[in-house]
């Protein structure tokens, strides 16, 4: 059996010592990018190896120019490989922040072609809070041969924005109003795209909602568009990977990521910017 949205610790619990499961600790903080990998140091779930936001999971810009650039199908090739991923392989990835950052490279292995990864519910905090065994210090992956394609049609760039039948901005209603801008130099969101935080598909504590009522939800938000039609961003393409989870959680077609995002498109003050 292999897991391709959600994971429970107890069930990895069982299963992480198969030494055909890779498990990568994805944590991070935006405001200190070397706090997560000091988290990881200090504890982390036997067998995973640390994947870094900024050096791992982005890259300097070839497909879009936003604050966390995707890196190409060659570098995510040498990625994988270097992080021990291979076809037969089931992924595992988690952080601390209910999935935000984990999110980012469960869609990256999805969109090469790997579909056997699984984000970890809860993520840390849930495994902490189950008592679960930890490792310190740093574990290193047996590298292997990642094999797999693109799927372009997935990724929606700069230019084809405009073109799209419905964008949907995955980040919190005030920063899509364009009422505060913590990160980026401009407040607003790209006009015509609607509103649907991934906080939405998760109760308080971090657990996904049941599937049957995330897709009631992400049906209302999408309308007419068919689910594989519409294209989700958020500041710079990382939490709006949390959506494109829902929609696979919620049985639903894959949709596309604009991973550019926000950050990309008001960097240029002549593309125009909705408020409210």
């Amino acid at each position: 059996m292999s897991y391709a949205t959600l994971i429970s610790p107890a069930t990895l619990n069982q299963q992480q010592k198969r030494p055909d499961w890779v498990l990568v600790d994805c944590r991070f903080n935006l405001s200190d990018a070397a706090a997560g990998y000091h988290a990881y140091l200090n504890s982390h779930i036997p067998g995973a190896i640390y994947a870094h936001l900024d050096n791992d999971l982005s890259h300097p810009p070839t497909t879009d120019h936003g604050r966390h650039p995707l890196p190409s199908p060659e570098q995510l090739i040498t990625l994988f490989s270097r992080l021990g991923i291979a076809a037969n392989k089931q992924v595992v990835v988690y952080d601390d922040v209910n999935g935000a950052f984990a999110a980012r490279l469960w869609w990256m292995l999805r969109y090469m072609g790997h579909e056997a990864v699984a984000v970890l519910e809860g993520g840390w905090p849930a495994w902490v809070a189950a008592a679960l065994p930890t490792h310190t210090g740093e574990e290193s992956p047996t590298p292997a041969l990642f094999t797999g394609q693109p799927r372009r049609e997935w990724l929606v760039t700069l230019d084809e924005v405009p073109h799209q039948p419905l964008l949907v901005d995955s980040r919190d209603a005030a920063r899509y109003r364009g009422e505060m801008e913590t990160i980026d130099p401009v407040a607003g969101h790209i006009p015509g795209a609607v509103n649907y935080h991934f906080g939405r598909n998760m109760t308080a504590d971090g657990q996904f909602l049941p599937p049957e009522q995330v897709r009631e939800q992400l049906l209302q938000v999408l309308g007419e568009t068919r689910p594989q039609q519409a294209v989700f961003y958020c500041g710079s393409g990382v939490s709006a990977c949390l959506n494109l989870l829902a929609l696979k959680h919620a049985g639903l077609p894959d949709g596309k990521l604009y991973v550019g995002s926000w950050s990309e498109w008001c960097a240029d003050p002549s593309r125009p910017v909705a408020a409210n």
